[in-house]
């Protein structure tokens, strides 16, 4: 019996459950847990990972846009430039040996899972956060939209072009960049963050994943079962969310990914050892 027919969807539900749990960005976890149970090397694992998190991520998006949380434009803006750099990545992906890429990712998960747990730890603590100052990207209250300047064009620019390029060099849907970056540049409510997150995630995850496919570089029989279990662990991992409080899941998933990071930085060192 092929193994591999059980294991794939299995991954997806737990992929799933993450995002449901935590917001697209549990999309991340999708590539390693490829790596370690599937035996995929980071580029095949990549393209597959995608999918599975531009299915996700346009549900949550099409929610955004009906709630009219999703800033629109902002979104398109920054897909736009991440549109143009996944391909680089996809395409540079195949060229790296996989034991430096699982290097890579393994300490960008490292600071991911960093940055997780001290925003968990100041959550349980109540420590309130230090006052900063205005940013570029600011809320005109009067007709409900980014008031555009060149700072605030830069900042989403930049955050964009990044987390498209990581999407396609190591298959992650950008939300831990795109996230952090609309928290910092711009005054918008967590709702509308995370629903404008998800539009620039769904844009660029979407695009990668009909390139990679149009490439040859995606396993659709593999990423369809893993994609359409995702998006059954995400509608059930939303259901979970309602009964957990939202510290103690991101301390969970932080640990989770931290444990993940240094396996793979472990299986890497082997990997270069041999």
């Amino acid at each position: 019996m092929d193994y591999t027919t059980l294991i794939i969807p299995a991954l997806g539900i737990i992929v799933g459950i993450l995002m449901g749990l935590t917001g697209a960005g549990g999309g991340i976890l999708s590539v390693p847990l490829l790596v370690f149970f599937a035996h995929l090397t980071i580029a095949q694992a990549a393209p597959i990972g995608l999918c599975a998190v531009a299915l996700a991520s346009s549900v949550g998006a099409i929610l955004g846009l009906k709630n009219k949380t999703l800033r629109y434009r902002a979104a398109g803006f920054m897909a736009l430039f991440g549109l143009a750099l996944s391909p680089l990545g996809l395409w540079i992906a195949p060229q790296i040996p996989n034991t430096p890429l699982q290097i890579l990712f393994a300490l960008i998960l490292l600071l991911v899972a960093v940055r997780l747990l001290l925003q968990a730890y100041r959550e349980i603590r109540k420590i309130p956060e230090k006052l900063r100052v205005a940013p570029p990207c600011l809320m005109n209250a009067t007709i409900g939209k980014l008031t555009w300047t060149l700072p605030c064009a830069r900042a989403l620019f930049l955050a964009g072009s990044l987390a498209g390029f990581l999407s396609g060099l190591l298959g992650v849907g950008g939300g831990f960049i795109i996230v952090p970056a609309l928290k910092r540049y711009t005054d918008l409510p967590i709702k509308s963050i995370v629903a404008t997150s998800l539009g620039v995630l769904a844009i660029i995850t979407g695009g990668g994943a009909i390139v990679a496919g149009l490439t040859g570089a995606l396993n659709i029989e593999l990423a369809a079962p893993f994609a359409i279990a995702a998006l059954g662990g995400l509608l059930f991992g939303q259901l979970l969310s309602h009964r957990m409080r939202g510290s103690h899941i991101q301390l969970i998933f932080a640990l989770l990914t931290l444990i993940i990071a240094v396996g793979l930085l472990i299986k890497a060192s082997l990997a270069l050892n041999l």
